[in-house]
């Protein structure tokens, strides 16, 4: 079994070309993190419209505390690792960190950046492309290598929908174009848990953009709770779940499927070991740690999307109970998505 090692700050790229609402995205999730403490790296300063960064490109490769308490940093690529490092310390209190990528950059060198970190407090998270729904074809002719990069992507929100005369065509192409979940948005608006845990307890109230946090929106009939119009399952088993039926259920979870998270019990495979689940998107990892002491041994998942049959996943949920103990080689699916496992058989 793979060494377990403690909780990981997950890094999410954001990446899209320029104009698609990476920024917009960004300060979303800034203002709605549900009390979570952001670390942004921004690869690119440009305008960024960020509190205490309204200065466009005035602070350099500095690092700024905004008012909410989120860091964020203004970084050349070659100085992401040593960035890294510093929102992963102990003392920064950071719970997730999003990279924004450059409207230019390469997501596929960013990704290979923080996979190659040496910094053993983060995990990468996953890829998020957001692409300009009203813009899409003339960005495709401009800059073809959005197919690879939607190819790669592991959610696509799908911006500016509302601006889009083909909005069910351009969503169409951008499904035939990835393998990845697709999301689709309006001024940026992603509910945080879709990328990351929120902090219980804390209120998120209002899908706002930058522009309504600061009195200048014109869009308030578009206010409301975050967790409208989203479906959450919520699943517990007291019985270990079977490695290969769990791996069958993730492999053929529906599109809609935006997040999942949570804990998994495989009971006699690893005993003494729970397994984080982290999923956005087709993006999945799981990381084994000791079950805290006196901890009943349970399974745990949190199950977020649109237009999911709840009752329906349940009912595969149920049927990956009862690990076979004797299958020596159940774990191997799982392990695959264990970074850093010596056990590991491979990657798909």
């Amino acid at each position: 079994m793979p060494n377990s090692r403690g909780p990981q700050i997950p890094v999410v790229v954001l990446a899209g070309f320029l104009g698609s609402g990476k920024t917009t995205l960004l300060n979303h999730l800034l203002h709605r993190s549900g009390g979570s403490r952001i670390g942004a790296v921004v690869n690119d300063f440009g305008s960024i419209e960020i509190d205490a960064m309204a200065v466009a490109g005035a602070l350099g490769d500095s690092t700024v505390s905004l008012g909410n308490g989120c860091l964020c940093c203004a970084v050349d690529a070659s100085e992401l690792d040593t960035y890294l490092a510093k929102l992963a310390a102990p003392g920064a209190g950071i719970d997730v960190i999003v990279i924004e990528a450059s409207g230019l950059a390469e997501p596929q060198e960013l990704v290979r950046m923080v996979l190659a970190s040496e910094q053993p407090e983060i995990m990468y998270g996953g890829l998020v492309e957001v692409v300009d729904a009203a813009e899409f074809d003339d960005t495709r002719a401009r800059h073809p290598e959005i197919d690879r990069h939607l190819a790669l992507a592991d959610l696509v929100v799908v911006n500016k929908l509302d601006r889009a005369p083909d909005a069910d065509r351009v969503l169409g192409l951008v499904h035939e174009l990835t393998e990845g979940a697709v999301l689709p948005a309006t001024y940026g608006r992603v509910d945080p848990e879709f990328l990351f845990d929120c902090r219980p307890g804390e209120e998120r109230v209002g899908q706002l953009t930058f522009d309504d946090l600061h009195g200048h929106g014109k869009h308030e009939e578009h206010a409301g709770h975050l967790h409208s119009g989203y479906d959450t399952l919520s699943f517990v088993s007291d019985a270990p779940l079977d490695p290969r039926a769990l791996m069958g259920f993730l492999d053929g979870r529906p599109e809609g499927l935006y997040r999942i998270k949570g804990y998994v019990d495989f009971g006699a495979h690893d005993p003494g070991n729970r397994y984080a689940v982290h999923a956005v998107g087709r993006f999945l990892r799981f990381r084994p740690e000791p079950w805290p002491p006196a901890a009943e041994h349970l399974t745990q998942l949190v199950l977020i999307g649109t237009g999911i049959d709840a009752d329906a996943l349940g009912k595969e949920l149920d049927a990956c109970r009862g690990a076979a103990a004797d299958d020596e080689q159940a774990m191997w699916g799982v392990l695959r998505y264990v970074p850093g496992s010596e056990d590991e058989p491979g990657t798909p």
